[in-house]
């Protein structure tokens, strides 16, 4: 059984598929990167899942049960778009508003508990309309969290956020999935902060499931390449094209691609009479993995 599997799903507007024929899967207390250009149709999708929307046609299962069903439906938190808050009352107050609707028992000991997930224990009597972006995202994720949900639904937390704020944000979705066991499925388009926190990936194209793929498995695909520096760089370059098959200057970096052997490289430079200031071994990143993935579909 999974957290999400969807099959087939379609959602459109004006005869425009905004979703379509979407197939996904979403394992249990996995934080799935939810990945793809504006227009793609993550929030869509999203929507969907959450009951926001309706579905032309398709399947969505929840926990192995139909998202409709009354009980899975109160397993699933959600933060789409904004949190929805008073400006003028307290972070307290906002969220014991919600506790109420929710029908939750205990709401003062629930919402402690949250305050403390999102780190924000001290501020629970502060404005909202005081509180930073990150602090307010993070009201957004305690809200959705009220209830204890075994899924967790976000629509890009990170965006705007600080270096601070994306850094307590990782801490967070993390604490959620290892201590409270809970699945999170979040979008984003800050792809090097994504790929810290991700164990799965789904990669989502004009409506399109393109690519599902584990942490462990984009890894595996990644290139390997060497990267280095030298005084006269397109010199080094021509001579390293003539030794090696792939050989770029990207980011102001030589870069060898599908070698790892630096000794090789360094003994064909020195012998060229080229020194290197600077060389590393690497592999190519979540979000290079995402533009030549796209650049490849272009081409098709």
């Amino acid at each position: 059984m999974n957290a999400i599997e969807i099959r087939n799903l379609s959602k459109s507007f004006r005869s425009m598929y905004a979703v379509d024929h979407l197939n996904m899967t979403v394992p249990i207390g996995a934080i799935y990167g939810f990945i793809g250009e504006n227009g793609s149709g993550k929030s869509t999708t999203e929507k969907l899942i959450c009951g926001h929307l309706v579905p032309d046609c398709g399947e969505i299962k929840l926990f192995g049960k139909d998202f409709t069903d009354p009980g899975v439906r109160v397993r699933v938190g959600a933060l789409i778009e904004n949190a929805g808050c008073f400006p003028g009352s307290s972070v307290y107050q906002n969220l014991m508003m919600q506790a109420i609707n929710l029908g939750i028992e205990n709401p003062d000991e629930e919402i402690r508990r949250v305050l403390s997930i999102v780190r924000m224990e001290s501020n629970a009597e502060l404005k909202f309309k005081k509180c930073s972006l990150g602090m307010k995202q993070r009201i957004g994720i305690a809200m959705a969290l009220l209830g204890d949900p075994a899924l967790l639904i976000l629509d890009e937390p990170i965006n705007g956020l600080d270096t601070d704020g994306m850094r307590i944000m990782r801490e967070i979705l993390v604490d959620i999935t290892k201590n409270y066991g809970c699945t999170v499925l979040i979008s984003s388009h800050i792809l090097g902060e994504l790929e810290k926190i991700a164990t799965h990936y789904g990669i989502i194209r004009r409506g399109k499931m393109i690519m599902e793929l584990s942490a462990e498995e984009m890894d595996s695909r990644a290139q390997v390449f060497v990267s280095l520096k030298t005084k006269d760089m397109e010199g080094a370059k021509q001579l390293l094209s003539g030794n090696f098959a792939d050989v770029r200057l990207e980011e102001e970096h030589i870069r060898v691609y599908d070698v790892d052997d630096t000794e090789k490289i360094v003994d064909c430079l020195m012998r060229g009479g080229h020194v290197v200031s600077e060389i590393k071994k690497n592999k190519i990143g979540l979000e290079e993995y995402y533009v030549e993935l796209m650049s490849r579909k272009e081409d098709k």
